[in-house]
């Protein structure tokens, strides 16, 4: 057995399903893992699902059920996505799992006792989708600097996590440890902009709900997300203060947690403090990934732009979503995903380059030679340069993978697959096959590609394992394992092939794309609705329609909108908190839709008189408009 290797993903937030883009660490992280385990190294891969906080308490509320049965459903989805994409994880986590809980109150209670963590008060503006709090100076045009969402102003009795007290040791840290942080990039940002300009004191606790792991000094607080979330990954090996556990001494330090770029403050700055604290090792390395996009945006429900791992698998199989995956994504830039873009390189790489080869070789094996590979004459022109190829490709993904540069390992992959496509084209098996004298130099034409394809097998088994596997079989090659993959002609004669069937059947673009639109369609999640109403209730409402004359900012107000409205032959003023998703200019002239019978009432000193609707939806809010340019004051039946 080799090396100890420990490695871990983010555990996933269970609000909702996790989309493509959410997915894609996991399967980095598998292909790591299944390929230190093909070196022969001694393997735990942690993945799992971290499932308090207020934003999931909230969630579960408006569907009307317990926040655990939620969580429980939401991590069921998750870890059945994780399966369907073949992760070989080791451990999965949850965080409401009784030995996690118990041993976060120990951790606690443990930092309370030695005077890391205290009592006080925190007052300032919160993020519930980030779980976040921010002082006035941190907004961003008073908004999340993180998500760019509302933030709400709150005070509140909590416990907080003395930061500023390790602060130099952790610079010192990250200076005398240069591989710490990956990539590089990162690591500048993380001293320059957060450690260098000071930290406050985290706050660790909070009163305002209660889904979360008590306190058990003090029934009031829950421990806030960071210190639950953070230490699954010591907790999962059986830490606890009191006790460590064999699996924790045996692969603790972690050798790398794969996390989105988004939460490397967290895993480079909190985490490593709390460790510090507990007087334990920290990780050997973080390893912040970038994100896959929609063609150049973010993944939202609201743009609709959202793709999910068991549509695609549904579509194209598991192993050329885990390829379209970890291809796409370059080491520290953003990847991006569109079903246009998965088709071509689904064709192209899949279809047509790699499951040609393999099909044309074991076809031309089974017409020829029944079969059956024999070694023949192999010395001719071009087949020194094959073999370098695959021998060089075995070097070089060895020492990628260490640095985490999964689309690179592929495409040395890739360079082994062309290189044995251009060979069938140099010696052209056909035209030596018309002539009895090439016999012997034919089969060693077809030895050199079956053992190419079966060098690429092996290769393929961290990335694509199902693939590797087929191929395997295909080729009759009873042993795929590094170690036989390292010199040219690990092939044994005398091997027989199987009947060619194609890897990768090729897609007829139009066709799968009008298919899958169809079906996004018919597929659209709605919010939950409301509880019925007589219609009595609603002819109490007069909902009208008015032309905005005018529209402005209300000053020293970041929400406020102020409209002058036609409503018939009258006008009215009201005010609207989306001045965040609008801007005024592009609301003038516009018949909107509003509750002309509210009672009026002062905002910052200003008399709104009615209220204007607008739809909600995952970004924010849009303003109800009507299609056609009708009367203003027309009534809404």
């Amino acid at each position: 057995m080799g090396q100890k290797f420990y490695i871990t993903t983010a555990i996933a937030y269970t609000s909702r399903k996790p989309h493509i883009g959410n997915t894609y660490e996991i399967v980095l992280s598998d292909a790591i893992a299944r390929f230190h385990r093909f070196l022969g190294d001694d393997v735990f891969f942690l993945t799992g699902t971290d499932e308090h906080g207020q934003k999931i308490q909230e969630i579960a509320e408006k569907e009307g059920i317990a926040p655990q049965k939620y969580v429980d459903k939401i991590a069921g989805q998750i870890r059945e996505i994780a399966d369907m994409l073949n992760v070989s994880y080791d451990k999965f986590i949850r965080t409401t799992d009784d030995y996690h809980v118990k041993a976060i109150q120990k951790i606690f209670k443990k930092l309370y006792e030695q005077g890391d963590i205290y009592k006080s008060e925190y007052e300032g503006w919160y993020c519930t989708p980030c779980e976040s709090f921010w002082t006035e100076t941190q907004l961003k045009d008073g908004k999340c600097p993180d998500c760019g969402r509302e933030v709400k102003r709150t005070k509140e009795e909590a416990y907080f996590f003395k930061m500023s007290k390790y602060q130099d040791r952790l610079i010192k840290y990250i200076e005398e440890n240069p591989d710490f942080i990956q990539p590089e990039s990162r690591k500048k940002e993380m001293i320059n902009n957060f450690l260098k300009p000071g930290l406050q004191d985290l706050c660790v606790s909070r009163t305002s709900f209660n889904w979360g792991i008590p306190v058990d000094f003090d029934d009031k607080h829950v421990v806030y997300v960071w210190i639950d979330a953070l230490s699954n990954y010591i907790t999962a090996l059986g830490y606890s203060p009191d006790n460590k556990g064999e699996l924790y001494k045996k692969y603790w330090p972690c050798d790398v947690h794969i996390i989105g770029k988004d939460i490397l403050r967290f895993h480079t700055i909190y985490w490593p403090i709390m460790l510090m604290a507990l007087g334990e090792p920290l990780p050997k390395q973080v390893f912040g990934h970038p994100w896959l996009l929609f063609g150049e945006e973010k993944m939202s429900k609201s743009r609709g732009n959202v793709i999910y791992a068991d549509e695609l698998i549904k579509h194209f199989g598991v192993d050329a979503v885990r390829y379209y995956l970890l291809h796409e994504m370059p080491y520290a830039q953003d990847g991006n995903i569109t079903y246009e873009t998965f088709i071509a390189r689904y064709n192209s790489d899949l279809a047509n380059t790699l499951g040609n080869l393999v099909n044309r070789t074991v076809a031309m094996i089974n017409k020829y030679f029944d079969g059956v590979i024999e070694k023949g004459v192999s010395e001719g022109e071009f087949d020194a340069d094959l073999k370098k190829t695959a021998e060089d490709a075995i070097l070089n993904i060895e020492n990628l993978m260490k640095t985490w540069h999964i689309a690179d390992s592929l495409d040395e992959i890739w360079k082994v697959v062309n290189r044995a496509n251009k060979y069938i084209d140099e010696t052209a098996p056909w035209v030596l096959a018309k002539s009895e004298e090439q016999k012997p130099r034919l089969m060693g034409v077809l030895y050199n590609l079956a053992e190419a394809i079966r060098i690429i097998a092996g290769l393929l088994k961290s990335f694509l394992p199902d693939t590797a596997e087929a191929i395997k079989c295909q080729i009759g090659a009873e042993d795929i394992s590094y170690d036989t993959l390292k010199t040219f002609g690990g092939l044994k004669e005398g091997t027989k092939v199987k009947e060619a069937n194609p890897l990768f059947a090729r897609i007829d673009a139009g066709a799968k794309l009008e298919e899958l639109f169809s079906e996004k369609e018919d597929t659209i999640a709605l919010e939950p609705f409301l509880d019925y109403c007589e219609f009595e209730d609603f002819e109490k409402l007069d909902i009208r329609v008015g032309k905005v004359l005018e529209c402005e900012k209300v000053p020293k107000s970041e929400k406020l909108l102020r409209f002058t409205l036609e409503v018939g032959s009258e006008r009215r003023q009201i005010l609207s908190g989306i001045a965040k998703y609008h801007t005024p200019d592009e609301l003038i002239g516009k018949n909107v839709v509003f509750i002309a019978n509210l009672k009026p009432r002062k905002i910052m000193g200003l008399e709104s008189c009615g209220m204007i609707l607008s739809a909600e939806f995952e970004d924010g809010l849009t303003a109800l408009t009507t299609v056609k340019d009708i009367q203003s004051g027309a009534k809404i039946v």
